[in-house]
């Protein structure tokens, strides 16, 4: 005796929905949180770019959403009426130093901890970690005055130069970036350096050819982190600078002149310096996004 089919079930329909499936009214409320704070993300960026092509009087005046009138002359000016090119390079040369430096040097050290027992070794671990405890302005006398001793001793000039800069943004990329790849290494399995000794490769050898490409989220995610770490800074680079070495973050305060503040040009400059750390962001995202998670697991 056959049955009659029932009615096709509509995925839907509150009858036939999984138990573990949220309700209705907790996917409108995350909706709605999700709206509000896109929209509390959004509106200072789109103050910014509207801020950037509007004329000065209508920045200095009563706050208007949209420019009165729609003008990119700001892009042009601000060129001029700081150094900004040469700030744009400072940035540039001193954050991917510190980047690549910083890559390098991380990769050899999380190598040694994951792979090699030695005394001292998670001392070493816990150490490396504790520095990130503190806030960076503690450091910034005793490094500063490190500078000056060293210049006066061996006549290397590290104060007001790229190269101090550089080597003070490596005090604080290098801890956490060991920290992260010695976790990331460490889910790496040892069964592919035992195979890769077997067919007669070295520890560098393997390091290079085995476990680098193996890591490459974990390297990717402390590269863009020692980039946006010296791209940004701001408190280390006002002090260590000077006319000639000084980098962006501290830079746009110039165009704020004692007459004058030259808001639309500050938004237009600020646009354009964001411009390569978020494409930098967006796309190695993914990359950053595996390798802060298995770094952060072990």
């Amino acid at each position: 005796m056959s049955s009659t089919p029932g009615p096709a079930r509509s995925p839907g329909d509150a009858k036939y929905r999984s138990p573990l499936a949220p309700p209705k009214s907790f996917l409108w409320t995350r909706r709605i949180a999700l709206t509000l704070l896109g929209l509390f993300t959004a509106t200072p960026l789109f103050v910014m770019i509207s801020s950037s092509v509007k004329p000065l009087v209508d920045v200095q005046g009563s706050f208007d959403w949209l420019p009165s009138h729609l003008t990119f002359q700001p892009y042009v000016e601000m060129w001029s009426t700081v150094p900004l090119a040469r700030y744009f390079v400072n940035s540039t040369v001193v954050a991917a130093c510190s980047t690549v430096i910083s890559v390098v040097i991380a990769v050899f050290a999380a190598y040694a901890v994951s792979r090699y027992r030695f005394r001292g070794r998670q001392v070493f671990r816990v150490t490396v970690l504790s520095t990130q405890m503190f806030p960076g302005i503690l450091f910034l006398l005793p490094l500063y005055l490190i500078y000056v001793n060293i210049g006066n001793d061996t006549g290397i000039t590290l104060s007001n130069t790229r190269l101090g800069l550089i080597v003070t943004y490596l005090t604080f990329t290098l801890p956490f970036s060991i920290w992260l790849l010695a976790g990331y290494f460490d889910s790496i399995p040892r069964e592919l350096d035992e195979a890769a000794a077997v067919d007669g490769s070295g520890p560098l050898g393997t390091l290079l050819r085995i476990v680098v490409p193996a890591a490459r989220p974990g390297i990717i995610t402390v590269g863009v982190y020692s980039f946006m770490t010296a791209w940004g800074e701001v408190l280390f680079a006002s002090v260590m600078t000077d006319d000639n070495t000084r980098t962006l973050a501290v830079g746009l305060r110039n165009y704020a002149s004692e007459n004058d503040v030259y808001w639309n040009q500050i938004m237009a400059a600020s646009l354009v310096v964001s411009v390569p750390v978020v494409v930098a962001f967006l796309a190695l995202q993914r990359y950053l996004i595996a390798g802060l998670t298995a770094g952060s697991v072990k």
